[in-house]
């Protein structure tokens, strides 16, 4: 008996080394940079809704804004976004004072976009080309004129689901000064506004 144990033990301690070995070179498992569940690159269409106040003719007219927009994000592995992004809206922004009433029938922008992104998070600047339709009544007479100058502004967007977004943004647009013909004679009008406004986005 003792010489049986003696030799189970031998054979024991000769294989040890090889175990050893073979358990030190088994290959550990391979873990990857982590990969972000939402991508914010490509093409996206969609909706908004918002409320405008601005100054015009002397009034201080507001109103409703419902549109539509469109773009395209492009996301470097930084976290950084760049894009850019089209939009046109119909307005019910309008006031009246003694000088008369203005209506804003309609407000567009065509923007670039500078972004930062956390997943499903994305914190935004914007600024562009903004163009509008105004219509000023005086003494009965109505008059409209198309008004075309810049805009500025900032946002939030997140994922709501894989190819769902939901934001909320802010712009300025300063539309410059255009003559309209009133029953006064020709009258310069400004108009500048400011924008906060919800939206949907599907990105394909």
């Amino acid at each position: 008996m003792k010489r049986l144990l003696l030799a189970a033990s031998a054979v024991v301690l000769a294989g040890a080394p090889a175990l050893a070995a073979d358990l030190g070179g088994r290959s550990r498992p391979y873990y990857g940079p982590p990969v972000a569940l939402f991508n914010w690159t490509g093409f996206y269409v969609g909706g908004n809704v918002g409320w405008g106040w601005a100054s015009a003719l002397g009034t201080d007219p507001s109103g409703y804004l419902i549109g539509l927009q469109a773009g395209y994000n492009f996301q470097l592995a930084s976290g950084l976004l760049a894009g850019f992004e089209t939009d046109i809206a119909i307005s019910g922004i309008d006031g009246s004072s003694a000088a008369g009433v203005f209506e804003l029938d309609y407000l567009g922008t065509v923007r670039g976009r500078l972004g930062y992104t956390v997943d499903r998070f994305m914190l935004y600047g914007t600024a562009g080309m903004a163009y509008g339709r105004g219509d000023v009544q005086v003494g009965g007479l109505s008059n409209e004129q198309m008004h075309v100058g810049w805009t500025i502004g900032a946002g939030v967007e997140a994922f709501l689901a894989p190819n769902i977004t939901a934001r909320l943004e802010y712009l300025y647009a300063d539309l410059g000064n255009e003559t309209y013909q009133t029953a006064l004679g020709p009258r310069r009008v400004g108009f500048d506004a400011n924008i906060l406004r919800m939206g949907m986005n599907y990105k394909f």
